[in-house]
């Protein structure tokens, strides 16, 4: 059971939005899992430029604050948690319904099943703007929207029916585009003109290379503590870079906020004494490049500062990347009073329940 739960997280490491020239971006995912499991049925996370913001879960049942310059939306929309929690125990309910939708679909009667939602913004420096909005069942794509066209794309027949649906209905391929290109941008400016001291704050990372024994042909170059998210990790072989055999793992969160990063090259140890073999690390918070060379004889290879252990926390990972979760937030007019409507948070709680029929 727990199996298909990280199976379902890992479509969301895989999927991610990630660009080094990505100058913020706001994303949020909604996870919803089947019932009998030590797991909340349904969990929400907000992220800016990776860092977690918001959060909601069917345990807790409201939305909280995970950040401390969020809590400045208070003097600006008053009603800004007891909405959104609305909005999300909303979310909820029609996630548990999609859920046994789903189920019928494929055949199922049984078992663990997740269902995800996950789209979000990104904004560049130039003021280039990129939105998108997927769907994932059990850890695989499941239907996605494409924004320039305006439809959906449905990589599943169990989805095409879905397809079908909100393809023609202007309310939900029109929403999504407004969003995407406009409402979720505003916010995205609005968050980081909150959190601007902490987002665009710049952090090294400390790095090191490890070799776990001499006999071993994987080695580990392995970054930790930075701060902005985006990092490029790469290796050389006598100067000349190197593509096979290498292995990048996904950037996890750390519980202080800072990221972590890992790149695993395979080669021979016979190779690692007759070359000189080097990681290469490159990150905004550095005035040139770390390398660190790589010793043939096993152990740890070299680092930037202290040598740091090579342990990805497997259970904060999943806690923060099943804080990937967010309800949608409904546009509030700029500058404007006007509280919301009802027929707005009815939109946005149900245009993406899915229905056999």
């Amino acid at each position: 059971m727990a199996r298909a739960v990280l199976k379902a997280l890992i479509f969301l490491t895989v999927s991610l939005h990630l660009s080094s020239a990505v100058t913020h971006s706001l994303q949020y995912i909604h996870t919803g899992v089947t019932p009998g499991i030590n797991f909340p049925e349904f969990t929400a996370v907000g992220q800016v430029d990776g860092e977690q913001f918001v959060f909601y879960d069917s345990n807790i049942r409201r939305e909280t604050p995970k950040t401390e310059w969020i809590q400045k939306i208070n003097a600006e929309v008053p009603d800004y948690w007891s909405s959104e929690t609305q909005i999300l125990k909303g979310h909820q309910e029609s996630f548990k319904v999609n859920l046994a939708t789903l189920m019928q679909r494929f055949n199922q009667t049984k078992g663990v099943h997740t269902w995800q939602m996950m789209y979000g913004c990104e904004l560049d420096d130039d003021g280039t703007t990129r939105g998108y909005s997927q769907f994932g069942y059990d850890g695989e794509d499941f239907i996605s929207f494409d924004l320039k066209t305006k439809t959906w794309i449905a990589p599943t027949p169990q989805a095409v029916i879905s397809k079908h649906k909100w393809d023609n209905n202007p309310g939900v391929t029109e929403g999504q585009k407004i969003y995407l290109e406009n409402i979720c941008i505003e916010w995205l400016k609005k968050y980081v003109s909150y959190g601007r001291e902490t987002l665009e704050r710049k952090v090294r990372p400390e790095a090191s290379v490890l070799q776990k024994h001499s006999s071993s042909p994987e080695v580990v170059c392995h970054a930790t503590g930075f701060f902005p998210k985006a990092v490029v990790i790469s290796w050389q072989k006598d100067g000349e870079d190197v593509y096979e055999n290498v292995e990048l793992r996904e950037t996890l969160p750390n519980q202080d906020g800072s990221f972590q990063k890992r790149s695993i090259l395979t080669v021979p140890a016979e190779e690692l004494q007759k070359h000189t073999y080097t990681c290469v690390i490159q990150h905004s918070s550095l005035e040139k490049e770390l390398v660190l060379p790589v010793r043939g004889g096993g152990s740890d290879g070299g680092s930037d500062g202290a040598p740091v252990a090579i342990i990805v926390a497997v259970v904060a990972a999943l806690v923060a990347l099943v804080a990937v979760v967010a309800g949608i937030v409904v546009w509030k007019k700029k500058n404007s009073g006007e509280r919301r409507k009802e027929a707005d948070v009815k939109f946005s709680e149900n245009r993406f329940t899915l229905s056999n029929s």
